[in-house]
Order: structure tokens, then C-alpha cells, then sequence
């Protein structure tokens, strides 16, 4: 995180989270996912309506990196229906596996289990390595890239990389001590993991994986079902124009990001009802290809 972000604030996240606009946005996200968890389907079906968010997460993650393939065709990668040989198919796996590593990684519903103090940085590489496993060679997966990275390139060009590695490395502590809210924890780590490009390939994926993981095991969404991603592939523009305002470091930046990723946290807690009900209707999954992921 820059100086001009965080200030030099003990706790810059708590001071993030305090912004009058940020809280207020905070405040409906945090109503939205506390609604979300009374629902029926989270009594007995909550394994039922995880997995099947996580696929539609998935499906929109790698859309947003290219690679529109929906959520029936992961669904059959899922259940062992073959697999994906080359070119986007690849990028999908890859946003496949990294949500299956941030599910085994979550706590049960109403338990302790899972692995929620797992330090970030070592949730970061897992879920790099699962998601790049495709795209880059064995020695740079779960590893901080050397040279450039190859990946979201609309953001501008990347900090060098010991650049991104100390960003990576401050986040980390900021994370580790902060009492801020989780929808500011999750969306200043999803923007760091954007904006720093830690890794040469894959990083959106991961930004968006890491995120859902922080969005439970801050206690935000203890369903871990939330569905922000099909409100960010439903316009992708605005997604990554917040995204490289945050990177400015201005304040206006930082906050409109913040207040951006509130508001589709709170989408993602309706789309979740959304499945939710599908799951107890007996109903749930797509049915095409791009586009079926937020169905």
C-alpha cells in the first residue's frame, strides 16, 4: 500500500474504514450478508449452495481474464468430465482450482474448522500455484515474479518487482493487526493483489480468490457464498477503472474503490440468495456458456 492510501496510521485499514462514505457503504454490505445468512438453504444444504457459488465464482473470474467458458463447463471439468487442453481453457482451470483451494481452506458453516488464521501470504502462493499451474513454470508458481507481469496490462504498467514484493509484504502486516471491517480487509487486498501484480501471470484470479476467503474468515460472510465476481464481469470496464483509480493512491481513489467493492459485495449476498434458492428448489446450476455465471 502507498503512504498517500494509508497514511502512517497504526491501524490504516481501521482509518480507511472510518471515511464517512466507506462506512456507510460497509454498513449495507454488512446488513446484505447477515440477511443472506438466514436463509433456509444454510440449515442443512450450506456445503450444497458453497460449492455451487463457487463454481459461478469461478466461471466469472476467468471471464474477467478472458476466458468466458460459464459454469456448466467447469461444472463438468468439476466432476471429472474431462478437462481443459489449451489456450482461455487454461485460465479457467486455473480459476477453478484456485477456488477449490480457498474452499478447503474455509471454515465449516457454524464451526471452527478450516484454516482461517492461515497468514495471508501463504494463502496467496497456494492459491497462485493452483491458478497458474497451467500458464507458468514450476518454479514461479506460489513465487514473486522476477520480471514483468504479464497480466492485466490495463491497469498500467506494474511496480518493479521488489517493488510488489514490499507491497505484498506491508499488506501482510496490515492485515495481520488491523480491527478494520472485512469488506474493507477483503477489498484492499483484492485491489494490493490488482495493483502490485506480485506474480507474472494469474493475478486477478488470485485478487478475486484471496478476496472470497478474507470476505468468510473476517466473519463478513460465514456462508462463503457471497457472489461479488458476476457483478464485476457484468461490467468489467468500471471494475478495473476503480481498480486503477486505487492505484493513483489519492484518497478520492482509495474510497471510490472501497465504496465500488461494498456495493458489490452487497450485490454478491443477493446473487447468493439467488442460489441459494435454486439449491432448495432443486434447480441450481447454468445452463450456457458466457454469461450464466451470476444465473
Amino acid at each position: 500500500m502507498t503512504d498517500a492510501s494509508v497514511g502512517r496510521l497504526g491501524d490504516p485499514l481501521a482509518a480507511l474504514a472510518a471515511v464517512p462514505a466507506v462506512a456507510e457503504a460497509v454498513a449495507s454490505a454488512r446488513a446484505a450478508c447477515e440477511a443472506l445468512r438466514w436463509h433456509e438453504a444454510f440449515r442443512r444444504r450450506w456445503r450444497e449452495v458453497r460449492a455451487e457459488a463457487g463454481l459461478r465464482a469461478a466461471a466469472a473470474s476467468a471471464a474477467l481474464d478472458g476466458a468466458p467458458v460459464g459454469v456448466e463447463l467447469l461444472r463438468a471439468w468439476a466432476t471429472g468430465a474431462g478437462g481443459p487442453a489449451h489456450g482461455t481453457d487454461l485460465v479457467a482451470a486455473g480459476a477453478l482450482r484456485a477456488q477449490a483451494v480457498v474452499e478447503a481452506a474455509l471454515p465449516p458453516l457454524g464451526g471452527r474448522g478450516g484454516t482461517a488464521a492461515l497468514p495471508l501470504p501463504q494463502l496467496v502462493a497456494r492459491v497462485h500455484a493452483a491458478a497458474a499451474a497451467d500458464l507458468l513454470p514450476a518454479a514461479e508458481l506460489g513465487r514473486p515474479r522476477t520480471g514483468a507481469a504479464r497480466d492485466l496490462r490495463g491497469l498500467g504498467q506494474a511496480p518493479a518487482p521488489e517493488l510488489a514484493a514490499a507491497r505484498l509484504a506491508a499488506l501482510a502486516g496490515a492485515v495481520a493487526g488491523t480491527a478494520a471491517p472485512g469488506v474493507v480487509v477483503a477489498g484492499v487486498v483484492h485491489a494490493e493483489l490488482l495493483v502490485a501484480r506480485p506474480f507474472a501471470a494469474a493475478n486477478g484470479v488470485v485478487a478475486r480468490a484471496v478476496a472470497r476467503w478474507l470476505t468468510t474468515t473476517t466473519g463478513l460472510d460465514p456462508t462463503g457464498t457471497v457472489l461479488p465476481e458476476p457483478a464485476w464481469q457484468a461490467a468489467p470496464a468500471p471494475y478495473l477503472a476503480a481498480a486503477a483509480r486505487y492505484a493513483t493512491g489519492t484518497p478520492d481513489g482509495v474510497t471510490g474503490w472501497l465504496v465500488a467493492y461494498a456495493d458489490a459485495v452487497r450485490a454478491g449476498a443477493e446473487a447468493a440468495r439467488g442460489v441459494a434458492d435454486a439449491v432448495l428448489a432443486g434447480r441450481s446450476g447454468g445452463t450456457g456458456r458466457q454469461g450464466d455465471a451470476g444465473r
